[in-house]
Parts: C-alpha cells; structure tokens; sequence
C-alpha cells in the first residue's frame, strides 16, 4: 500500500527548518538592529600627558584627573560637562627662586638653616563638552568611536610649597612673585573608543586627545627675573586619555537600569 505523507506534516517540518535556520544566523554573526540608548552619564576621566609649546618650557609629563557629566540622546550626540585637576612634578623653569637659593641651591631659612621645599606643577581645567558616537555595530548601537570637542578655562601655576612657612621671601603675597599663575581660554579635541555594557557596570572610554590654551601670566611682577611677563602664550597638552563610565539609560520602556 502506497503511502502519503500529511502536507500539514511537512509545513511544521518546513517551518522547524526555517526557525533553526535563523537561529544558527543570529549565532554565527547575523545582527539583529537595536536602537541607541539615552540617559546621564556620569564619568571618572585620567589622562597622561606630554606638553607643547610654551607649556614646554615650563613643565615636563603631567597627568590630569577629574569628573564629568554627559546627556546622551538616542541619536548617540553627548553634551556635558567637565573639570581636570592637573599634576605634575617636573619643573623647567631654570630661573625660578634663583635669588632665593644660596649658592649651594639650598634654601635658607630665617635663622640660617638650610630646608629643601616642594616645587610642583598644578593646575585645573573647566569646559563644557559636546560630541557623537559613531557606531560599530547595529546590534551594539552605543558602543563605537568617540568624536568630542572641549571649550573652556584653563588655569595653571608653580607650587612652591614651605610646609612651615621658614622662607620669609616665600610668605604671604611675596609667593605671589614666584608662582608664574596663568589661566586664560582653551579648545580640546578627543577621539577613543567607547564601550557601555549591555547591564554590567563596565563601561569605559580610552583615545587620544589634545588641548591647545590661549593663556597669560597674572602676575604683575616676577621677582627671580625682575621684570613683568604679560606676553600671550600657547599652552598645548597631548594626551592618552581614558576613564570609567557610570550610565543611567532609559530604556522604552522607562526601565531604569545601570
């Protein structure tokens, strides 16, 4: 007796194959397209950072760290705000405290004992912060390069720290004379590598970035050289720049996750 096989059969074995089939796609790298994700971003920012220009002459390597604030929309544009505190120990002025230091380059106190002191670069950065993610990947929407443009005050000076105030040349305002503060406007560019996690807390950002300070000294009058410096300067840092992200993204369905 010939037998016939059921169309009905055949139909859910056709669609069996069918599902398997999308399956196997979603798992050997078939994307499936989501949408960005929107919400605040709260950042921890670290950079490193070698010098240019006229900030070369006066400073060696620094490093920068600091907070920041983002809005991210669904259309992957962040607008934010920022602040760096900036570090440094190398110090290249070669004529700073010169009048101060006896000829052995020691520092001496008011009753003639000699102390060595803390000279140090710092300084901090304020701007507010504008850029785009470009995505990688459809199924990964928010992760991507990162395009950011930086606009705003820079202020830097030299430390010149007397724990106990020995120095009678470095008290008070006379420290005023010695300390080179400069401050003015500046523009940074950035571009690095974004990733946000689909519901862990690691997300991270690391590039490149470089920040270019229209900038002047302050000071009416530099004791160690005897004269003023009012001359406008170029303040340049480039830098490896990263940081932790903390997320607070909406989804559509106003879930709030982390």
């Amino acid at each position: 007796m010939k037998s016939r096989f059921p169309l009905h059969l055949l139909i859910v074995l056709l669609s069996v194959v069918a599902f398997n089939a999308n399956a196997q796609d979603d798992l050997f790298g078939k994307e499936e397209k989501k949408a960005p994700r929107k919400g605040w971003i709260i950042a921890f920012n670290g950079s490193f950072d070698i010098p240019g220009a006229n900030m070369a002459k006066d400073f060696g390597l620094s490093a920068r760290l600091g907070p920041a604030v983002y809005y991210k929309t669904e259309n992957n544009w962040m607008f934010g705000f920022k602040t760096d505190f900036i570090f440094g120990s190398d110090i290249k002025t070669d004529s700073l405290l010169i009048n101060v230091r006896d000829r052995y380059g020691s520092f001496l106190t008011a009753s003639g004992t000699r102390i060595g002191i803390g000279i140090y670069e710092r300084g901090y950065m304020m701007a507010l912060e504008a850029g785009k993610i470009v995505a990688l990947s459809e199924s990964r929407p928010d992760n991507g390069i990162l395009f950011l443009t930086s606009g705003g005050f820079i202020q830097h000076k030299i430390d010149i720290y007397d724990a106990d105030s020995q120095i009678p040349q470095l008290r008070g305002d006379y420290l005023k004379g010695y300390d080179r503060l400069t401050n003015g406007l500046f523009i940074e560019e950035y571009v690095g590598y974004v990733y946000f996690s689909k519901r862990s807390v690691f997300n991270f950002h690391i590039g490149l970035d470089a920040m270019c300070g229209f900038t002047q000294d302050r000071r009416d009058y530099l004791f160690d050289v005897m004269r003023t410096d009012n001359a406008q300067r170029i303040d340049i840092l480039f830098g490896v720049r990263g940081g932790i992200y903390i997320p607070v993204f909406k989804r559509k369905s106003e879930e709030i996750f982390y």
